[in-house]
């Protein structure tokens, strides 16, 4: 894991741990407030099985609290029957339109509920950092910043010149490759380096967005070295294994794979539905920006304005925001504020 470091950030209302690879953030991992502890990958409890679908080898699921779940029966079957209780771990969280994926562990008794919470955020960390520090404080914070704005770009840089743009269809993730302004005198040899740069920080971005499953890389010029875009694929997805899956370039001159989809894809936590950042996203964000005013001007009163449905999400962490700060702030609901658009300031 060299090159790498590791952080966490708590602050009111979500925690957040980042990872970065060389300097850019390369995992970010969200934990807010009121989520639901049955859906995290890694935890354990009790379902009630609602149906069993032989034809499709898959049995769905009721959680603790309603929610859903899948399980793939193996080519044997395991004999469930509707109603039955059984024990099962969370292997892959829930995403837009899709159940939480299953792990069957034995039959069970009693009604649906947690038995083992998922490790935290922390406990993940330290687990990858090892013997490595955990940052935590004022650095923390703007590396979860950081992590949180790039995850939401679609176009990024590529290093040396070039970029990617990475978006998100119903079927599949597109990656589109840009030579662009990238300097060099030999148009082959930059392609070739804006292809293997493409792959090496397609992989990380995709670890930071979450994003799994199908992936086409449609990589830049023609007359691929297929050899060297195979190893430096391998290289740069090693971290997602197991399950990565790489098919060799095809005559469109682009590069299929799959990467195994585990977590809720961090996109998903910090959009609305109409793309832009939730307005619990916006809301959380105007927390931070207001105790950093209120550590910057001790002692001042703070007015902060944004739209209202970010100052209605934010109305259930005042009490908390009222113990670090004291009760000198108010938030203003103002009509015609984009959700993004956050205002503080101290008086």
């Amino acid at each position: 894991m060299s090159g790498r470091s590791f952080f966490i950030d708590r602050a009111i209302g979500e925690t957040r741990g980042v990872v970065t690879l060389d300097g850019r953030p390369e995992r970010l991992l969200i934990a807010r407030e009121g989520g639901d502890p049955m859906l995290a990958v890694g935890a354990r409890g009790v379902a009630r099985v609602r149906k069993v679908d032989r034809a499709l080898a898959t049995a769905f699921l009721e959680l603790a609290g309603g929610a859903t779940a899948v399980l793939g029966l193996k080519p044997e079957g395991e004999r469930l029957t509707e109603g039955q209780a059984v024990e099962i771990e969370i292997r892959s969280e829930p995403r837009h339109l899709k159940s939480a994926n299953a792990r069957f562990i034995g039959p069970a008794e009693g009604a649906p509920r947690l038995i083992e919470a998922a490790p935290g955020i922390e406990a993940e960390l330290r687990a990858l950092a090892k013997d490595g520090k955990l940052v935590e404080g004022f650095g923390a914070r703007e590396a979860a910043d950081e992590a949180e704005a790039e995850a939401l770009e679609i176009v990024h840089p590529l290093p040396g010149g070039g970029s990617i743009a990475i978006e998100e269809t119903r079927a599949l993730i597109a990656i589109d490759v840009d030579v662009g302004e990238r300097a060099g005198s030999d148009s082959k040899r930059v392609t070739r380096a804006a292809n293997l740069a493409a792959l090496s920080s397609g992989a990380r971005l995709l670890r930071l967005k979450g994003l799994g499953g199908l992936v086409v890389f449609d990589l830049a010029g023609r007359g691929h070295d297929g050899a060297a875009i195979l190893a430096a694929a391998r290289a740069a997805f090693g971290p997602d294994n197991p399950g990565v899956a790489i098919s060799p370039i095809s005559r469109f001159g682009t590069m299929e794979l799959t990467v195994p989809r585990r977590r809720r894809p961090v996109l998903e936590l910090l959009r609305g539905e109409r793309g832009g950042v939730s307005a619990l996203t916006a809301g959380l964000r105007l927390l931070r920006m207001m105790e950093r005013e209120g550590r910057a001007s001790p002692g001042a009163r703070l007015l902060a304005t944004c739209n209202p449905a970010v100052a209605q999400a934010v109305k259930p962490y005042e009490a908390v925001l009222a113990d670090k700060l004291g009760g000198r702030f108010e938030i203003i609901g103002k009509e015609g504020f984009p959700t993004d658009r956050l205002e503080v300031t101290a008086r």
